[in-house]
């Protein structure tokens, strides 16, 4: 949905530009008019492609960070509805309100959808029982009319069943469907009708339609592209009428041809948007006041103003289709808060912020807990946390958006070591393999961290078999003791150890028993590591 609302608004601009141009234009010709909002349209649908094969042209927006007092809640940490601030409750909201958002989207979309294939499937299916008028005055007018427009595509002239259908549509294989009642038409009648729908063909102006309607469908939230479908239908059909007049039909003859043809033809497609018919009621008075207007200007559309038009526009699009907005903070204090797993704030802990250039700044957690890197920009960095008796933590993130200027860390409690020596004497004729030693590391234990005892001790058992191969070797094992002290699994850390040593050690080690390891009071699972070694003796 975010992709969304960035194309919908990159769009938005273009398709503004362009009616705003078009208001600019208003003493100009309506195929001028025309073709600027179509250009628009066209640019805003190009947007996509364009931002994904364009470099991408970032813009640092700089904003100021918080202060150390006015640091907002560390992310990892939800703070109560009260201590947020407006930005934050806004910017929650609207996360929880994007699935819904989504699936409005999705129900206007699809309504959207539905109307266009309805309406093109109305088209198909009137057009596939349409008769094709082959002879009498329809088709020489036709010939006539496409000479003079220098039209090189076949046009079908089809007869419809229905007595108000007159409309065009089609982009390669254009059809202008007839009314029933056509074929009693004069020629004088015959020839406007054709006037007026081959230049509609001409000018490919069903094709552009098409398009803004699809695209209104897209963004059928936008109320810009409801005026521009509107704005494009106008002046493509005040275009055609201008091109009517320019083919020598006197003014007041097509007014009142057109007045004829909007009694007969009462709702000419007008509940479909997929045809673009010659007499639709809501811009019929328009329309005729401007034919019946001698200083209106009529001139058709030039190679120039095409260029001009393209060029003015592309000059913008391009821009907006590679502009990123990188929001840049000011460098102020990075802060938080370190927790341990059960929520309690952990002092005197030992951090390191390192930036890109690998320059390392200390800092030690007070004893609420939080820690402060004073005059941190935003990039890259690396920060590292250690307690005794806690995991080691190296987190890798990048500073952006303000929020990231104070988080949450969280340490896990570090694994026990233990390590066991099983010795046997070795048995007669048997050779001396070499040793391997491995001595455990010592316990790390934290002020706050209550380590477990053992309860119930099993030594492994050296199995006869390895003592009579003579085989010796070290079981790697590590142990999760749960918050009763039992253990709950035991896994080899190893895979070259003989299966029957593993054996031997995990069996020992599954039968430990401890009491219960305590972090703040609470208990609390915990990793052991355990080496088990077995040695024979001569």
């Amino acid at each position: 949905m975010r992709l969304l609302l960035d194309l919908a608004i990159r769009s938005s601009i273009i398709v503004f530009v362009a009616l705003a141009a078009g208001a600019l234009l208003r003493r100009r010709s309506a195929a001028l008019r025309h073709w600027v909002l179509a250009a628009g349209v066209f640019s805003a649908a190009a947007i996509l492609p364009f931002s994904l094969v364009l470099p991408v042209w970032q813009v640092p927006i700089y904003a100021a960070t918080p202060a150390p007092g006015q640091a907002r809640a560390p992310r990892a940490v939800a703070p109560p509805a009260s201590a947020m601030s407006p930005g934050d409750q806004a910017s929650s909201k609207l996360a929880r309100s994007l699935p819904w958002i989504a699936i409005g989207w999705g129900m206007g979309f699809a309504a959207g959808v539905v109307i266009l294939l309805a309406g093109f499937g109305r088209l198909v299916r009137t057009a596939s029982r349409a008769e094709r008028l082959q002879d009498g005055h329809w088709p020489r007018l036709a010939e006539q009319v496409s000479a003079a427009y220098g039209l090189r595509r076949s046009v079908a002239l089809l007869q419809t069943d229905s007595p108000e259908m007159l409309a065009t549509w089609g982009l390669f294989r254009p059809r202008v469907l007839l009314p029933a009642h056509a074929r009693r038409w004069s020629e004088d009648r015959a020839r406007v009708v054709l006037c007026h729908e081959l230049a509609h063909i001409k000018r490919r102006d069903w094709f552009v339609q098409i398009t803004a309607e699809a695209l209104k469908t897209v963004y059928w939230f936008n109320p810009l592209l409801w005026i521009a479908c509107v704005r494009l239908r106008r002046e493509s059909e005040q275009a055609c009428d201008d091109a009517v007049l320019d083919a020598g039909v006197a003014p007041r003859e097509y007014a009142a041809h057109l007045l004829d043809l909007a009694r007969s033809c009462r709702r000419p497609a007008s509940s479909w948007s997929t045809a673009m018919p010659i007499a639709r009621p809501s811009t019929l008075e328009r329309r005729i006041a401007a034919m019946l207007n001698p200083a209106l200007n009529r001139e058709t559309l030039t190679h120039r103003a095409i260029i001009v038009t393209s060029v003015a526009l592309l000059s913008i699009t391009l821009p907006i289709a590679a502009f990123r907005a990188a929001a840049q903070n000011s460098p102020g204090t990075f802060s938080g808060t370190v927790y341990d797993a059960s929520g309690a704030v952990l002092p005197q802990v030992d951090l390191t912020l390192e930036d890109a250039q690998q320059v390392k700044h200390q800092a030690t957690t007070d004893a609420s807990g939080r820690f402060e890197f004073p005059l941190v920009g935003p990039g890259r960095y690396v920060l590292e946390a250690s307690l005794l008796g806690f995991r080691p933590l190296r987190h890798a993130f990048e500073l952006r958006q303000p929020r990231d200027w104070d988080q949450a860390v969280t340490l896990q409690v570090g694994p026990l070591r233990e390590t066991i020596m099983i010795t046997a004497r070795r048995a007669p004729g048997t050779g001396t393999p070499s040793r391997a030693a491995r001595t455990g590391a010592p316990l790390r234990v934290g002020g706050n961290i209550r380590t477990p005892g053992k309860l119930h001790d099993v030594r492994p058992i050296y199995p006869q078999t390895m003592r009579d191969a003579g085989l010796e070797g070290i079981v790697p094992m590590e142990a999760l003791v749960g918050r009763d002290g039992d253990v709950l699994s035991v896994r080899v850390l190893s895979a070259q150890v003989h299966p029957e040593l593993a054996m031997a050690a995990v069996d020992a080690v599954r039968q430990w028993r401890f009491d219960s390891t305590l972090l703040n009071g609470e208990r609390v699972e915990v990793v052991i590591t355990v080496s088990v070694q077995f040695s024979l003796a001569d």
